[in-house]
């Protein structure tokens, strides 16, 4: 594979590791934050906005750790016939997969790039009591797809090379 190419895949990774242990932290947050509100409704006046915070929470954490997943293999595989190819067929086959995932990333950010502008045109707010401002998450669930499209294409290079026999690493 050619250096500029090695180059873009050591890139990403190091950006998805660093963004992705960053995020793991994210779950102590919203821990921390689910207790407040148990605690709060507990022992004060409940809290409105410890719910819809978790909440967001949990999408950015999601999200911004989709990628770092990847790039870990960490995500479910089903495998009834795949420990059984050789590392070649295994690179092919991943690489026509990961190409439908790339297709499918790619709509579901420009439906998310839409929301986006949406609701930074309109100041969307949440429908509940609290009615926070939309466009952060939204603009972070963007930010996690494009993390995601990037780690895909990382990875279907690594695939691309597995397929030809010279892997990357």
């Amino acid at each position: 594979m050619p250096r500029t190419i090695r180059m873009f895949v050591q890139a990403v990774d190091a950006m998805n590791r660093f963004i992705g242990r960053c995020a793991m932290y994210l779950i102590f947050v919203m821990m921390a934050v689910l207790l407040y509100s148990s605690i709060s409704k507990t022992f004060f006046n409940p809290s409105i906005w410890t719910l819809e915070v978790a909440q967001f929470l949990m999408v950015a954490y999601f999200l911004l750790g989709g990628a770092y997943s990847m790039q870990l293999d960490g995500h479910v595989r089903m495998d009834l016939l795949y420990s059984k190819w050789s590392p070649r067929t295994k690179g092919a086959v991943d690489a026509v997969t990961v190409l439908l995932l790339i297709f499918y990333l790619f709509w579901l950010l420009y439906g998310g790039i839409s929301s986006t502008q949406y609701a930074l045109q309109y100041n969307e707010t949440s429908y509940s009591a609290w009615s926070p401002r939309m466009a952060p998450i939204k603009i972070i669930m963007c930010i996690g797809v494009a993390m995601m499209i990037l780690q895909a294409l990382a990875t279907l290079c690594r695939d691309i090379a597995e397929a030809r026999g010279a892997p990357l690493e």
